[in-house]
Formats: structure tokens, sequence, C-alpha cells
């Protein structure tokens, strides 16, 4: 992604944010992240983040979620000295599906981004609405699209340690090159 589209994206996140009662400061902003994650298609899969905090014991983030955007399927998976992050979604606007490991979905409301089905495996379906929350262990693969109206969510969690993300996609670089 460009400068230009960056900038764009953060926009648009920050106007969410703002519609959804949440003030983030300049200094926020600024540091705000909106990930493409090296595949090109922003609108279709990626994620804008406002990282609050993130020490050696916790972390708070929101996760602004574009129309039908989606987050494609990772895990955050142990290393030596880490337990992996243990993370708390929890919808405060828009409509989220989240799914993870267990029974399918017969109908699953998501959609998979096309030319990426082979990266998605877990279908299990979890709908958070605004109030709801779901927690996700260490070392689960989960992946999560917004509703037709984007979506917020706030991320409470162990330590992040987002260059450490395993995602099925070989092809994801979570962490930019040069970052």
């Amino acid at each position: 992604m460009d400068r230009r589209e960056v900038d764009a994206a953060k926009r648009r996140a920050a106007a969410m944010l703002a519609n959804a009662g949440i003030v983030i400061t300049p200094e926020e902003f600024e540091r705000m992240e909106a990930t493409d994650l090296g595949l090109g298609e922003l609108e279709r899969q990626g994620l804008e983040i406002v990282v609050y905090e993130n020490n050696d014991r916790y972390c708070a983030k929101e996760l602004i979620l574009f129309p039908g955007q989606t987050c494609p399927e990772h895990r955050h998976p142990s290393t030596p000295g880490w337990k992996g992050k243990r993370e708390t979604f929890r919808c405060r606007k828009g409509l989220v599906w989240l799914y993870v490991p267990g029974a399918p979905a017969e109908r699953p409301k998501a959609t998979v981004p096309k030319g990426s089905e082979a990266y998605y495996t877990v279908f299990h379906e979890v709908e958070l609405k605004p109030g709801q929350q779901y927690t996700i262990e260490p070392d689960t693969l989960h992946w999560f699209q917004a509703g037709s109206e984007g979506a917020i969510v706030s991320e409470f969690s162990s330590t992040s340690r987002d260059e450490k993300d395993a995602f099925t996609d070989p092809r994801i670089r979570r962490v930019p090159d040069g970052a």
C-alpha cells in the first residue's frame, strides 16, 4: 500500500470510531495501522488497528473492519518463553463473524475471499453483536469478517507479538518489509 492509500484508510477508520463515540488522540491516529497484509486487497483482506497499550503483561486495541473486510485465518503460537497470545474480542459496533475450530456452520454467513479459499480451514461460526464477546486461547486458528456496515472490535489480550502471528496463507506479511 502506498502512503496515500494508508492515509485514506486511516481517515476512514477514524471516522468509523468517531461515529461509534470512540475517541482517539492525535497520537493514536498517527500510530494507527492500516494493513492489507501484503495481499494488495485492503477492502477484502486487511485490518485497521489502534493500539492503546502493549506491554510485557497485556495489550488493548481497537480493530476496525470496513464492510465485508476479513482478517485472514491465523493463530498466535507459543515460542520459547512465551505462551502465545490469549485474546478476548468484544464487539463495539456492527456485526462480526468469528470462525474458530469446532463444528462447522452449515451455511457460514461470512464469505471467504475469492482466490484464498485454500487458506481458510476453520468454520465454527461465532456471531458477535455489540456488547458480545468471545475469548480465543493461544495457538487457536481463527479468522473474522465484518458485516455489511463494518465493525469495531475491542481486543483485550496478553502481550501482542504481531511478528509471531502465523497465517495460514503463506503470502501474508503481517509486519511490512522494513518495519
